[in-house]
C-alpha cells in the first residue's frame, strides 16, 4: 500500500497525526513475513518535533532485542558525532525504512518495504523536520531515488520536494573505516552549521499551509520523499 487508509483522515496534514497515534496504527504489524522472525517492532525514538530526522535502513540484532533504534556500538558512535552538530539524541528523531529486522541482516525485500513505507511516510509527515539525514547507501538510495554511491552524495545537501536531505555514512560502517569516520564527523559539523544558519520552520506558515492542503497546496510534494519503485511511493501528494 502506498499510504495508510485512516478513517476520518482522508487528507492528513503535516503534524496532524501524533507519533503515538501512528504507533497505534502499526500495532502488532503482520503485513509481511518479518513478523515471523522479529523479536520487537522498532518504531522509532526521539523528539516528536525534531528539526532533524535520521533514517537508517533496518533494525539490527541489538535493536531487535531492545525495540529501540541505533543501540550498541553504532548507536554510541551516532550519539558522539551528533554532538559535533550541537545535537543530543533526545533532540532528534530516529527511524528506519523497515520497522522489523530482516533475518541475518539481509537486504530488505520489495514486499517488506511496500508494507513498511506507509508508516515511515506518516512519521515524516508527523515530525515535518527541517533536515532528513540518511545513513548509508540503502536508506539514501531509498530516499533520494538514486544509485549513486554514498561517498559521492555525502558532503552536501540535496533538496527533495519540501525536505532538505543530508546523506552521510552509516556510523556502523564508519567504525570499521577511520577515513569514513572522519567524513561522517565532517558531515555532522556541516549539519551543525546548516542548523545554526537556518531558522526553524515558521509554525504559523505551516498552519496556513495545512489549511490550504485540501485544495492541493502540497501537490508539488509528489516527490518529497522519492523512492526506488512506484509501488513504494511515500510521497505527500494524495
Amino acid at each position: 500500500m502506498a499510504s495508510l487508509l485512516i478513517p476520518g483522515y482522508e487528507q492528513v496534514k503535516p503534524r496532524e497525526l501524533s507519533l503515538a497515534f501512528i504507533r497505534e496504527l502499526v500495532g502488532d504489524c503482520k503485513q509481511c513475513e518479518l513478523c515471523q522472525t522479529r523479536t520487537h517492532i522498532v518504531f522509532g525514538e526521539g523528539n516528536p518535533k525534531a528539526r532533524v530526522m535520521i533514517i537508517g535502513e533496518a533494525p539490527g540484532k541489538n535493536e531487535d532485542e531492545q525495540g529501540l533504534p541505533f543501540v550498541g556500538r553504532a548507536g554510541k558512535n551516532l550519539s558522539r558525532v551528533l554532538e559535533l552538530a550541537g545535537l543530543k539524541r533526545d533532540e532528534i528523531y530516529i527511524a528506519n525504512v523497515l520497522k522489523c529486522r530482516p533475518p541475518d541482516n539481509r537486504n530488505p525485500k520489495a514486499a517488506e518495504m511496500l508494507a513498511c513505507t506507509p508508516y515511515l511516510r506518516e512519521q515524516i509527515r508527523s515530525i515535518w523536520p527541517d533536515v532528513v539525514v540518511t545513513l548509508g547507501n540503502p536508506a539514501t538510495h531509498f530516499i533520494l531515488k538514486t544509485e549513486i554511491g554514498i561517498t559521492k552524495l555525502r558532503g552536501s545537501f540535496h533538496q527533495a520536494g519540501h525536505f532538505v536531505v543530508m546523506p552521510t555514512l552509516h556510523p556502523a560502517a564508519a567504525l570499521r573505516n577511520p577515513a569514513w569516520q572522519r567524513l561522517l564527523e565532517d558531515d555532522m559539523r556541516m549539519l551543525g552549521r546548516y542548523l545554526a544558519n537556518h531558522a526553524p520552520q515558521d509554525i504559523t506558515a505551516l498552519e496556513q499551509a495545512q489549511q490550504q492542503d485540501a485544495s492541493g497546496a502540497f501537490d508539488d510534494l509528489s516527490q518529497a520523499i522519492p523512492v526506488m519503485e512506484e509501488t513504494h511511493d511515500i510521497s505527500f501528494s494524495e
